[in-house]
């Protein structure tokens, strides 16, 4: 053993004095300096004592075969130092193609979070106790920053904290980290929807699982229940615990008045349903209800107004300071009487459930972007009004737009720049305009108080100005103009009216509150709502000079009237109807209901065989003339009254205004084939106008080439929406 230790101390010595060397002779050897390059990093950046680990195993190795050695011949030496030099080679080819898949773990101080020696200069502690100090990393964020440039892989390469050194990642690696990131699985064969294998199934199997016997507990009675048992025995005994009573057969019997009764009586009766319960009382009903269920004067008002069955609540809240002074409630037989009768009208009975998805009870509308062109942006804003703009009209060549307000002046426009050409004083207020629909003329009628003045702009070509002064003058040449029933009469304008462009008067008995032209442009009906009177509508021929009344009787307040496009028709809208009339049979042909408190305003499609109104109580009614009496479509977008309604002459849209300050464009195409109902839907709310006295739009209409709106506000304005 002596002679053992004293050979190990020597080899240690002699691999002492070779490392003392190769440092002196580290300058000497330029050839080994391209070979030890990759080795120096390592050496600088492994954390880790494995040299003196490494050197110290190696050393017990070799000491033990030098014990053998000495026992064995010189012959018996080489051999096994040949044998150990294969041996090693085999080792040095086995470790250069290694195949397992442990990562390279150079950091030997053991598996502990990096993190512990963020803060300290050194990692760790090898084999003897001296620090294993980090690498020096002297890159800066410049430096960073120029790698980032150059280097092609920096995308793909990691620093390991582990370890010390940065790795590039591989092609399959970064599909890897790409999918991880994505939420997939790793491996790409990995069918994540594979059937479930049932390991437990329902079936009841003929063998079981286990073939164990049964418990004895299972069929031995219990000590502890017997306990208990006899306890409950002893309690009954002493009167603690007394058992159930047998009730009494005796005390009454209850019969069954239609046990008796025919099943076939039984069998004509549904099954009975329950009479609804009354809601329980809210806060309404308290005597002393919160503030924020009191009605302000606004609600109250507004509910005053509404018809009783539109009314959410059917009395008016009220405070009173104790219970002992609120009154009995007025209504309440009437209440209890309408009660009672729905109960005994209502017919209760049982109904099959459908089971309907709801989405499909929804119609299946185009998308707005694929029904343009229509109307989308505020384009122009026409100023120089100072009243309400109660009325506009545009020319039939949609170059020019007339415009009437309450500041009684009648203003022309060029429609392109917004420029006021021209403007008219008449003296009152404008209550409507119309510009003769014929192109060939050049004419513009204004209903102010009980006159119609029919001007003529001269914003045309010489040759439709000619025509129009022809077609003014052409009664003058004969006899004396005939006056209407004796209550119009037509007079030529004179002095200063005739300068300013106003070529006709018609005085009408009363205020007039509409004009509108026939298609050909010779016709002129004008509208006097007056509930006392046959008085309330009047058409004129302007080449004539005659007025005449088409009703001998009251057919309710008239509120608008329009000419058929292109048929002998004349429509007439009442309050709550709208009555259509053959001009040349001179008979009522067809009665609209509208369904509405108060008609406002009326438009006749194009086509002539549909007509949409609106009314007060903020809806608007498309009427299917082959269809039906009533209306085939009602809309309520609008929050406040409907003002105004318009066609357009060539696109499919029409038009709303109302006193909420909006102007809704929708898209209405209708079909030739009569079996296929019109298409109705809404594509834009156009908005701009600023609500003034509660009043937001009051006139629109079309372009009569491009799909282009105007609207007329109470804030003095008109703007074109294109």
């Amino acid at each position: 053993m002596k002679k053992a230790g004293e050979k190990t101390a020597l080899k240690r010595s002699k691999e002492e004095e070779e490392e003392q060397n190769q440092i002196f002779n580290f300058n000497r050897k330029p050839a080994d300096e391209d070979k030890d390059d990759d080795l120096s990093d390592s050496e600088d950046s492994v954390y880790s004592g494995l040299e003196d680990s490494g050197s110290d195993a190696e050393g017990e190795e070799g000491s033990d075969e030098k014990e053998e050695d000495d026992d064995d011949d010189d012959d018996d030496k080489m051999k096994e130092r040949t044998e150990e030099e294969v041996s090693e080679e085999k080792k040095e080819d086995e470790y250069e193609h290694d195949s397992s898949d442990e990562e390279d773990i150079r950091n030997t101080v053991g598996n502990i979070p990096v993190e512990w020696y963020k803060d300290f200069p050194h990692i760790g502690y090898n084999l003897d106790g001296k620090k294993i100090y980090k690498p020096i990393r002297n890159k800066d964020e410049l430096d960073d920053f120029l790698d980032k440039m150059e280097n092609p892989e920096y995308w793909r390469t990691v620093h390991d904290k582990q370890t010390g050194s940065d790795i590039v990642l591989s092609d399959d690696q970064v599909e890897l980290v790409n999918r991880l990131q994505r939420g997939q699985f790793g491996d790409v064969n990995f069918n994540e929807y594979e059937p479930m294998v049932e390991f437990f199934s329902s079936d009841v199997m003929i063998h079981p699982i286990t073939n164990r016997p049964a418990d004895k507990r299972s069929f031995i009675p219990s000590l502890t229940e017997k306990e208990k048992v006899s306890k409950l025995v002893h309690a009954i005994k002493m009167g603690w615990l007394k058992p159930r009573r047998v009730e009494d057969d005796g005390r009454g019997r209850y019969y069954d008045l239609w046990a008796s009764e025919d099943s076939s009586i039984l069998a004509r009766h549904r099954m009975h349903l329950p009479a609804p319960k009354i809601p329980l009382p809210g806060h309404h009903e308290s005597y002393n209800p919160p503030p924020e269920y009191l009605f302000t004067d606004e609600e109250r008002a507004l509910w005053e107004q509404q018809d009783p069955g539109d009314r959410k609540l059917p009395f008016v809240p009220r405070k009173y300071s104790s219970l002992r002074q609120v009154p009995a409630f007025s209504h309440f037989i009437h209440e209890r009487f309408e009660r009672c009768l729905d109960l005994y009208l209502c017919p209760r009975q049982r109904k099959m459930r459908v089971n309907v998805n709801p989405e499909d009870l929804i119609p299946q509308l185009p998308k707005p972007k694929d029904l343009q062109p229509f109307p989308t942006t505020q384009s122009l804003v026409y100023r120089g009004h100072s009243g309400l703009v109660r009325s506009i009209s545009v020319s039939p060549s949609g170059q020019w737009l007339a415009s009437g307000s309450d500041d009684g002046s009648v203003r022309f426009w060029e429609v392109c720049s917004s420029r006021c050409m021209k403007m008219v004083q008449v003296g009152g207020a404008v209550k409507s305009i119309a510009w003769n629909p014929n192109p060939s003329v050049c004419l513009l009628a204004v209903a102010l108080d009980s006159v119609v003045l029919i001007l003529s702009p001269s914003l045309a070509d010489k040759q439709v100005i000619l025509s129009s002064e022809r077609l003014l003058s052409a009664q003058q040449e004969g006899e004396e103009p005939a006056e209407g029933n004796g209550s119009v009469v037509w007079s030529e304008a004179e002095g200063e009216e005739l300068n300013q462009g106003v070529r006709l008067k018609i005085q009408h008995p009363k205020a007039v509150h509409q004009v509108v032209w026939h298609a050909k442009g010779d016709y002129l009906a004008s509208v006097m709502p007056d509930n006392t009177s046959h008085l309330q509508v009047y058409i004129h021929q302007l080449s004539q000079r005659r007025s005449q009344n088409p009703f001998s009787r009251n057919k309710g307040l008239v509120q608008c009237v329009s000419f058929h496009p292109i048929r002998p028709y004349f429509f007439v809208a009442t309050q709550r109807s709208i009555r259509i009339y053959n001009l040349v049979k001179q008979e009522m042909t067809k009665k609209l209901q509208a369904n509405s408190k108060w008609i406002s305003s009326m438009a006749v499609h194009p086509g002539g065989d549909h007509v949409i109104c609106g009314s007060y109580d903020c809806k608007l009614s498309w009427f299917d003339l082959d269809l039906s009496t009533k209306p085939y479509k009602m809309l309520r977008h609008h929050k406040k009254a409907v003002r105004g309604v318009a066609y357009h002459r060539l696109y499919p849209l029409f038009a709303s205004a109302s006193d909420d300050g909006s102007v809704i464009i929708c898209h209405g195409t209708v079909y030739n084939d009569l079996l296929q109902n019109p298409l109705i839907v809404p594509v834009k709310v156009l908005r701009g106008h600023v609500m003034t006295h509660d009043l937001g739009v009051l006139d629109v209409t079309f372009h009569p080439t491009q799909p282009w709106v105007f609207s007329s506000g109470a804030d003095a304005t008109i703007r074109l929406f294109t």
